[in-house]
């Protein structure tokens, strides 16, 4: 991808290249202003590549009364959905009933139902139950994705991997999300539309100078200097750090650091649908089919110490998930199926809570404007990353009267352009022009790159046309296009970030792919007019 030239001074400056930094990137670079962006590390490094990978309403939300919250969610997924089918799709989960349900104590659903139901001692209905699934299925307008229904799962295949006494179950919709992908294509659609991205590039420092911002940034290339209109702060996990130690305000606000954990496992079921359990401690995780012949385990609450860069998935973590499906699954799990873990953490807004799990998901933006304006933005949801960077916009567009209107609704993201159901035609049609592509290999560069794939591979007729072999399908062909287009830059953007086919490469693999990487960076990829990589380059 060609750099842009940094404008002498731009709109807005913007610190922190994950989910709501690139949303907002992508949403003001097509409002028609001008955008820097910096990223201390990789796009989506933290927390928005550690999610459970799901556009989703919220369905236990509701405990808490965040009826907004689950609304705006919920009508974001169709929303979603219609822009980005290649990196997101429809899901059904399941959610096994069985009269010892509990909520967790301490909800206003929970506190409520002890008091006019005392003799439930805690227990969940199934009335109640399915009142809150009627509620998830109307709340958001729903008119792409199925409703709910009961399941007899002493008949239905969802019921065969689980325990005998879980012999009822309702089947709900929600989608899947590509996480850390969405963010790497929010940034390029940004920068396809004028916006500066650096990554690698941390902000040292940010100084109120009469009516704009200079910031300080330390990247691959030294010591830079960059002025703005407007200052945003999207940093994450670090947004609380970029207020006292970069910008250098005194502020009260504040994030809750709550570190979710994840496992991947051996598949555990042959069909395509997920699993919602819970708890008898009232909370709850998902099972869901992972990347073809895995299940994603997820997630936990645990408030976060120490640095947000050191969040691992701890034993404890690593045990709890495992012991909590297996009071599902009818075969026990244990440490020998984990192939996997991650964590990440979650920079929810401190709002008081007492515990991790209660503390609000909904998304606070706090505008200061003692001088050229900085937004900090607060905690938020991967599913509601849109809205949020619309919301921003409505605090920002007041100091630029030139800004255009709210556009991003439905816009496809870039290889999104194709119906929502229109994934096994366009995998056929790919499958067709380039025969010597496995069915596996096929799928998955539909899935990661849509209405792009057949341009990543342009005329190759053979294997031998795409380059190297790194293994598990990924060629010097794909891997350079990450490259140029989508800001890779080490193998781990590309093996865990942009695909996650770390889970089927060895080490020795995955060093080559570094080592190959360094070395193109070294010699600079050659590159066509539309910036993509020329076939002698491969």
């Amino acid at each position: 991808m060609t750099m842009q030239t940094p404008p002498e001074m731009a709109d807005l400056f913007i610190i922190g290249g994950g989910i709501n930094g690139c949303g907002i990137a992508r949403d003001a670079t097509g409002r028609g202003l001008s955008v820097v962006l910096a990223e201390q590390a990789d796009l989506a490094q933290a927390t928005s590549s550690a999610s459970t990978k799901l556009f989703h309403g919220g369905l236990r939300y509701l405990e808490y009364f965040e009826f907004r919250l689950v609304r705006e969610a919920l009508e974001e997924r169709e929303t979603l959905l219609s822009a980005m089918p290649h990196i997101s799709w429809p899901m059904r989960f399941v959610l096994p009933y069985h009269p010892d349900m509990r909520f967790e104590g301490d909800t206003p659903t929970g506190r409520l139902l002890s008091t006019v139901m005392p003799w439930m001692k805690g227990r969940r209905p199934a009335w109640l139950i399915r009142l809150g699934l009627f509620l998830y299925d109307t709340l958001g307008g729903r008119k792409i994705l199925p409703a709910t229904r009961t399941l007899d799962l002493t008949t239905d295949p969802a019921g065969k991997p689980l325990q005998k006494r879980f012999a009822k179950a309702y089947e709900y919709s929600d989608c899947w999300v590509e996480d850390s992908k969405l963010v790497s294509l929010n940034a390029r659609d940004a920068a396809g539309r004028g916006a500066t991205i650096l990554t690698r590039t941390r902000v040292t420092g940010a100084d109120r100078s009469g009516d704009h911002w200079t910031i300080t940034t330390e990247g691959p290339q030294g010591r830079a200097t960059y002025k703005s209109r407007a200052l945003v702060n999207a940093g994450g996990p670090w947004v609380e750090d970029v207020i006292r130690n970069v910008a250098r305000i005194n502020s009260t606000e504040g994030v809750r650091l709550v570190r979710g954990s994840h496992i991947v496992t051996r598949k555990l079921y042959d069909h395509d649908r997920c699993y919602f359990f819970q708890g008898t401690d009232g909370r709850i995780i998902f099972a869901i089919p992972y990347e073809q012949d895995f299940t994603l385990i997820g997630t936990t609450d645990k408030d976060h110490q120490g640095a947000p860069k050191d969040a691992v998935c701890t034993d404890e973590e690593r045990d709890y998930l495992l012991a909590f499906a297996s009071q599902y699954f009818a075969k026990p799990l244990t440490r020998d199926d984990v192939v996997w873990t991650y964590s990440g953490v979650r920079p929810l807004y401190n709002d008081g809570a007492k515990s991790a799990t209660a503390a609000t998901r909904d998304y606070v933006l706090s505008l200061d404007q003692n001088g050229a304006p900085l937004l900090n933005v607060f905690g938020g949801k991967i599913t509601t990353y849109r809205r949020l960077a619309e919301s921003a916009l409505e605090k920002l567009t007041p100091f630029f009267s030139a800004a255009r209107a709210p556009w991003t609704a439905r816009v496809p993201l870039p290889g999104g352009d194709f119906p929502v159901d229109g994934v096994p035609a366009l995998t056929a049609a790919l499958k067709s022009s380039y025969p010597f592509l496995s069915d596996y290999h096929a799928a998955r560069l539909i899935r990661a790159y849509g209405t792009e794939a057949a341009t990543l591979l342009g005329p190759a007729r053979s294997p031998a046309d795409l380059g190297r072999d790194f293994g598990a399908t990924l060629t010097e062909a794909e891997v350079r296009w990450l490259m140029q287009h989508e800001f890779a830059r080490a193998a781990a953007d590309v093996v865990w970030r942009r695909t996650k086919l770390g889970l089927r490469l060895s080490a020795e693999q995955i060093a080559a792919l570094d080592a190959y990487m360094t070395a193109a960076q070294a010699n600079a990829l050659p590159a066509t007019k539309d910036g993509a990589t020329s076939p002698a380059a491969r």
